[in-house]
Formats: C-alpha cells, sequence, structure tokens
C-alpha cells in the first residue's frame, strides 16, 4: 500500500536522508509514496470542522501525521449549511497499485450536544463491522483505530483554534465506496457495506515487487556494511517499532520486508548476519509459519486449519480446535486461543522461525520470531535457534 502528498512533495518529507532502514528502502525503491484513505479522511474532517466553526473552508488543509509529516491536501468537494459542514478529497495512492487510487473520500461533521464526544457513522461507501475479529466492534462503522484518534486529535485541534467543542458527529463516504470493496477482502472479513478507513502511518508504501526486493537486498548490504550482527525483518512500521523497544536495534539495521519474507530469508543465506529477527503481525506470521514466503492477502491466505492443528499440539481440545478453524481472521482465531490459555502465538512463532531456518538451509544465521497484534503487543514469540 502507499500514499502520496497533494502538493507533490509528499516522497520528499516521507523518505528522509536516512542511509539504512525503512526510509532508505524507500528512497531505494524510486517509488512514489501516497496517502492512506485514513490521512485524507482525516483532513476532510478537519477541513469540513474548521468551515463549520469558521465559515471558510481552508483550501489546502494541513494535516499532523503519526511521525510528525505535515501533508496539506486540496479539497475536491465542500457544502456548509447551518447544521452540516462536509469536505471532500481525492485519495492519491503514489505508484503503490491501490483499489483506492482516484477515490473521493468525505467527511461530514455536525455539532453533537455536550458531553457527546466524538461519534463516528458510516457514510455510503464505508463499511460496517458484522463479525467479530476485527480491531471494532460489531456494529461499529468500519473506520479503523489510528485513523479514529487522528481524526479526535485534530477535532480538538480545530476547536481548541476556533472556539468549538469536540463533541461532533463524522461521517466517513467513500464515493462508489461499495463497489471497490468488492475487490477487497472486507466482504470476506463480515465489513459490509463498503470499504475500510485504514492507515497506521498515514503514509501508504508503494510496492513494485521487484524494486521492493531489491531495496531489502540494499538494507541487508548497508547493516552489514555498518557491522551490524543483528538485523530484524519487520512487516511494517508497527513491527518496527517493536523491534527497536524489545531489542534497541539502530535503524541501519531494520529492514522492511513488507510482504516478502522469502526474499529477506534468501538474502540473508547468501550474505549471512549472526541473528535475525523476524517480527510482523500474527496473522501474515501465520502465514509464513505454514510455509508461504510471500505473505501479501492476494498470493497466501490464513489457514485456518493450519492454526487449529497448531491449537490442538498446544493443548487445545476440540471444540476449540473447530472454533479456531471457523473464525472470521486470524486475530479472531488467537484471542479464541488467549482466552482458553493455548499458547497460539508462540506455536505459530516457532512454527515461522522453523520455516525460515529451513530456507536459510544451514546458513550461519540464527533466529528468532515475534508476532504482535494490531497494537504492537507482542503476542508470541520463538526461542533463538
Amino acid at each position: 500500500m502507499s500514499e502520496s502528498q497533494s502538493t507533490g512533495e509528499a516522497g520528499a518529507q516521507g523518505v528522509g536522508e536516512a542511509k539504512g532502514g525503512r526510509t532508505a528502502q524507500l528512497k531505494h525503491t524510486g517509488l512514489r509514496p501516497g496517502w492512506t484513505t485514513g490521512a485524507c479522511a482525516t483532513a476532510a474532517t478537519t477541513a469540513a470542522y474548521t468551515a463549520l466553526l469558521t465559515g471558510e473552508f481552508p483550501d489546502p488543509v494541513t494535516i499532523t501525521l503519526p511521525k510528525g509529516q505535515t501533508p496539506s491536501f486540496a479539497l475536491a468537494a465542500e457544502e456548509l449549511t447551518e447544521a452540516y459542514a462536509m469536505a471532500g478529497i481525492v485519495k492519491d495512492a503514489g505508484d503503490d497499485p491501490d483499489v483506492t487510487h482516484g477515490a473521493l473520500v468525505r467527511a461530514t461533521v455536525r455539532r453533537l450536544p455536550a458531553g457527546s464526544g466524538v461519534v463516528f457513522r458510516a457514510g455510503p461507501g464505508v463499511g460496517t463491522v458484522t463479525r467479530p475479529g476485527l480491531p471494532l466492534p460489531v456494529g461499529e462503522p468500519a473506520v479503523n483505530p489510528v485513523p479514529r484518534r487522528m481524526m479526535c486529535d485534530h477535532v480538538a485541534e480545530v476547536a481548541a483554534r476556533h472556539g468549538g467543542t469536540s463533541d461532533v458527529e463524522i461521517t466517513v463516504s467513500v464515493d462508489h465506496g461499495e463497489e471497490i470493496a468488492r475487490s477487497t477482502w472486507n466482504p470476506r472479513l463480515g465489513i459490509l457495506g463498503g470499504l475500510s478507513i485504514l492507515g497506521t502511518t498515514g503514509i501508504v508504501v508503494p510496492y513494485s515487487c521487484s524494486a521492493w526486493i531489491d531495496s531489502i537486498r540494499r538494507g541487508v548490504d548497508v547493516a552489514r556494511a555498518a557491522g551490524r550482527t543483528h538485523v530484524a525483518g519487520c512487516t511494517g512500521s508497527t513491527s518496527e517499532r517493536t523491534v527497536v523497544a524489545e531489542y534497541g536495534l539502530p535503524e541501519d539495521a531494520l529492514l522492511d520486508m513488507g510482504d516478502f519474507a522469502g526474499a529477506v530469508l534468501k538474502y540473508v543465506r547468501r550474505h549471512p548476519v549472526d541473528r535475525l529477527t523476524v517480527c510482523g503481525g500474527f496473522a501474515k506470521l501465520s502465514k509464513l509459519a505454514a510455509g508461504h514466503l510471500d505473505l501479501h492477502s492476494a498470493r497466501s491466505q490464513v489457514d485456518k486449519g493450519f492454526l487449529a492443528e497448531l491449537a490442538r499440539r498446544g493443548g487445545a481440545d476440540e471444540a476449540l480446535a473447530a472454533e479456531v478453524a471457523d473464525a472470521n481472521t486470524g486475530l479472531a482465531a488467537l484471542q479464541l486461543c488467549l482466552a482458553a490459555g493455548v499458547p497460539l502465538g508462540d506455536l505459530v512463532a516457532t512454527a515461522a522461525r522453523d520455516q525460515a531456518l529451513a530456507v536459510l538451509r544451514g546458513a550461519p544465521v540464527a533466529v528468532d520470531v515475534v508476532c504482535i497484534d494490531r497494537a504492537g503487543t507482542v503476542v508470541g514469540r520463538s526461542t533463538v535457534a
């Protein structure tokens, strides 16, 4: 996934000048990043609430992303009445082949009574959660936790600046979102009626397989040249933060492997380091545990039958194993096992480590695996082998 800035400066601001690590990898690909639907919804919310309080839409509208970038977005739609304000942003996914590229993301803001807080609604083209196992309760609009926090923070900033309150209703909609969602996994996950509003950093990282795999190789080369003996292959920014907290690794020891676990393992096999930590979301690493080296959702899927078998090995009875096999998501399967005291996270991490060792074919590299949930909490780990 990736994102880009409407002023055309997103790549320069988002990539940075580091010689190694995630930002250097992105710079090396030459691909233009873009903005997530969550960043677009936050910008639209900020513009709409500003207009509701002041009578004027800021255009372009500037927001602050979780890592401090301050992109500006041009408004593609706006409407102001006594009751509400609506602003729309066209999503630019940069060079990523994102199905939501070019979609018009709208936010409509209305005042609520004091003490109401921020209330989210799903407008046309935004889905509603209908099954458990996702990071939102059943019945909630499919606006993920980080975009919600971004919108709440910006509402508070606008309120403080213009004499408002943080008691508002935000309705997020995406033009043609229900149609676009048919090309995603949302219907299978029980997100019905449209798209999810996503993003943990606000920035969509563009993936060209060949460019990204080449960037992984450059990342390993940089780490080795810097004398790093311990590197970490991470599936994204959340797992990157986890390994930094766990091991104190410097930036040039971090490899943004994305979905390309096999690319990391095969290159490290030929260019060894003393230790490789693989860190990522539980569902993605369950794919590695099952033998998949490409973790992209279009090319591999969570095998809940495999998870059920691992759960049995961890002491699950047949009733629990059946629930795991029928779970909506990998996260739901993990939660079932956690509640029953079955260490599915550790079992997945250990199986993933063993698959990694098999790919390494005896190369002098010690490996451990860390599984996390969406918040970055460690939910499973293997020993070092």
